[in-house]
């Protein structure tokens, strides 16, 4: 046995093909377990776990060999945390994680047998503290409790470096300074749920490959990894479960993944992974709300962070989280703090009607402070410079709060006045790839607007000319409200040119609205739509077309 150890040694030493797995570096598998290339004896005493008595164990756990849902594992570790966080809670005095202590007659027994007996439930060894005293044998950072009967005892050689090498936990634990690190043997505490993991954790960090591309147990796996700080495996961990089909159950389990925040950054491309997964999904938000209004919040930030969701306007997205927050969290103090720190932070005011941010600055549900804060900004982002706009939008540190979404209906921004009439005047700015997107038969609509109580909205057209010779751009004015008002408007449609930078008119009328009815030009500019999309086309600067509509309500009648 150990003559041909060596000559695999000598054989990979040799071989300038033998490398690491997929974990990087050289590959020391040969030297996992193996008395002839190890300093140590790893003692690992398995205990029963919290859930060894409930019928709904996790089915997907180490001790089922990885089979079961990942609804499962997810039940089962967050029953876990929860009973964790309650023994810390109840304790006064928590135990070390992990000690090391000195068993010099089992190492010696190991050595004539490596096959160790199973401890008896009553009759398991008492344990010795750091200096010798009787006191609680090792825990995992997972143990189910100091108390719990040794199930069973594995022994493993290992190699101090290679462990040390690999992992700061290991690293720190065999060059503390103190007594124990001397020592040859060191043990380990773990439930029996997590004994595959850990088996196949420390495999890997000698070959740098797992055994196993089941989910349950890379997720077994990747805890086992951060608790005893393995940035390499958990990162190979993350790269195979990004590599597996994801769903909306898999993705919000990676977003709720407990690792500690000095190990997140190997995990990241999994959660990414799941945030996109999440947004891509849910891109229609129209589509899905139901089911969207039961995502738990990491879902949510991930969804809403998106710049493609598709949604009628910012409006529907700040009614949602409103109606989202009530009913996820019925307790209003908790209800405002999540919204506060959580979710307003997602809601793109500024591309919000200035109707619902009236509406805003009045929910009960937020902080006023904040709620006055974010209407502000809002307000002076709609007043700003186009090409200031545009900057803020196209900023990666403020592009969550202005870039616009793939709205159904565009935001305009609208300056209204009282007397010595009912006025208001609309913008509507379009990029010439979203013009370009119209043709040959499209129509986008712009967000509502008001005037007088009555409804208004702008809609650009791609027609037909009517001799039906050459396709164009057209621009129409509708009222919203169908019955039997009827309002008599004063409008005209303009549209900035260069060189000058200044709008020009191009129509104006007269028009008696009633309910559904719409006025407008089919050529607004009189050319050719390829003229009008043309690169030295006079009508987009910066590539954007800057339209405006001027009504004017002098008589309205019933």
């Amino acid at each position: 046995m150990a003559g041909s150890e060596a000559a695999a040694a000598q054989e990979a030493e040799m071989d300038p093909d033998f490398s690491g797995g997929a974990g990087g570096g050289p590959s020391f598998e040969f030297a996992f377990n193996s008395v002839n290339f190890s300093d140590r004896v790893l003692r690992i005493e398995v205990v029963a776990g919290d859930d060894d008595d409930d019928d709904d164990h996790a089915p997907g756990s180490s001790r089922d060999g990885g089979a079961g849902s990942l609804s499962d594992w997810a039940r089962h570790r967050k029953r876990r945390r929860e009973e964790l966080l309650k023994e810390k809670e109840s304790e006064a005095v928590m135990p070390d994680q992990i000690n090391c202590k000195v068993e010099p007659e089992e190492c010696d027994a190991y050595e004539e047998n490596q096959e160790e007996p199973v401890a008896m439930m009553d009759d398991s060894p008492p344990s010795v503290g750091p200096d010798g005293d009787d006191g609680p044998s090792m825990d995992s950072p997972w143990s189910g409790g100091v108390s719990t009967p040794v199930l069973r005892v594995k022994n493993i050689y290992i190699s101090s470096a290679i462990l040390a090498a690999k992992s700061p936990f290991f690293f720190k634990l065999f060059s503390n300074g103190m007594k124990e690190s001397d020592e040859r043997q060191a043990t380990l505490r773990i439930t029996d749920s997590e004994e595959n993991a850990l088996m196949e954790l420390l495999s890997f960090m000698y070959s740098g490959k797992l055994t196993s591309t089941d989910p349950t147990l890379l997720l077994d796996i990747l805890m086992a990894a951060d608790k005893f700080e393995v940035v390499s495996c958990m990162r190979y961990c993350s790269q195979l479960l990004t590599s597996l089909t994801m769903t909306t159950e898999s993705a919000l389990l990676y977003l709720d993944l407990p690792c500690s925040i000095s190990m997140a950054a190997a995990v990241q491309p999994l959660t990414d992974a799941a945030k996109e997964y999440l947004s891509n999904k849910y891109k229609d938000l129209t589509k899905f709300q139901d089911e969207v209004m039961n995502i738990p919040l990491a879902g949510i930030e991930a969804i809403l962070s998106s710049n493609d969701l598709q949604v009628a306007s910012e409006d529907a997205i700040y009614d949602f989280l409103i109606r989202w927050a009530r009913a996820q969290y019925p307790k209003s103090e908790e209800r405002r703090e999540i919204l506060s720190s959580r979710l307003l932070p997602l809601v793109r005011f500024s591309h919000m009607t200035c109707r619902k941010l009236r509406k805003v600055l009045i929910c009960t549900d937020l902080d006023h402070e904040q709620a006055t804060k974010c209407v502000t900004e809002a307000l002076l982002y709609k007043a700003d410079a186009p090409h200031r706009q545009r900057a803020l939008a196209a900023d990666v540190t403020t592009c969550r709060k202005f870039a616009e979404r793939a709205y159904k209906y565009r935001p305009l921004k609208v300056v209204e006045f009282d007397r010595p009439y009912p006025q208001c005047i609309a913008y509507l700015d379009l990029k010439r790839e979203e013009c370009s997107r119209l043709f040959p038969s499209g129509r986008m609509y712009s967000q509502a607007f008001h005037l007088a109580g009555q409804g208004f909205f702008l809609s650009a057209h791609c027609n037909m000319e009517q001799q039906s010779t050459f396709y164009c751009f057209g621009l129409f004015l509708g009222m919203q409200e169908k019955g039997s008002m009827s309002v008599t408007v004063d409008y005209e449609f303009a549209a900035r040119t260069r060189p000058s930078g200044e709008f020009v008119s191009k129509y104006k009328g007269n028009y008696t609205f009633t309910g559904g009815k719409a006025v407008g030009y089919r050529n607004l500019f009189a050319i050719p739509w390829s003229t009008f999309m043309a690169d030295d086309s006079l009508f987009f600067l910066d590539g954007v077309l800057h339209l405006r509509a001027e009504l004017t309500i002098k008589q309205p009648t019933v």
